[in-house]
């Protein structure tokens, strides 16, 4: 009567629905987020995810929590987080329990401390990066240390900076200390 169009070992359940199911008995993560209008003088701390569309000064500390600085959003202070992703502006340090993106409309100044560090392709960034683990130890029972530092965005085209033989500015180098 009915003619299976394919064999029963092939035909697949969507997994969506799975998901779906998950999500629904999960309790959905919150989100603040500062608007582009918003601009905040002071601290911030708090216990959810941030989104900064708009302007902060001061700190942000959200050790648990992942902060994104979005591609509008300006910020002028030290960022403490789990994870922090910069789509914007940033002058200060950023501290990262986990990881620190720098997404490729990113501008840092600041430096930079995080276990891992992506660096985008046409970010901008100027400072260091300590990537200096807390936990590891080497066999001898020391920390292990895996630190760059002064790293400085390309050189503009006749700005008067040095070239190594390989034609690149000295401060494309990466140095490690």
């Amino acid at each position: 009567m009915f003619k299976k169009s394919e064999p029963e070992s092939v035909r697949t359940e969507p997994t969506n629905r799975l998901v779906e199911r998950q999500s629904a008995s999960a309790k959905p993560k919150e989100t603040a987020t500062v608007g582009p209008s918003i601009q905040i003088r002071g601290d911030l701390a708090g216990d959810e995810d941030l989104v900064v569309q708009g302007r902060v000064e001061g700190t942000i500390t959200l050790k648990q929590n992942l902060v994104t600085i979005g591609q509008e959003g300006q910020v002028n202070a030290t960022v403490n987080a789990r994870v922090v992703v910069v789509e914007g502006q940033v002058e200060g340090d950023l501290n990262g329990e986990e990881q620190v993106v720098l997404k490729n409309s990113a501008n840092v100044r600041g430096n930079i401390a995080a276990p891992r560090i992506t660096v985008e392709d046409g970010a901008h960034f100027k400072g260091s990066i300590d990537m200096e683990s807390k936990a590891p130890h080497d066999s001898e029972g020391g920390a292990t240390t895996n630190k760059v530092t002064e790293i400085k965005s390309p050189a503009a085209p006749g700005d008067g900076t040095s070239k190594n033989p390989a034609g690149k500015s000295s401060e494309q180098q990466l140095f490690k200390s």
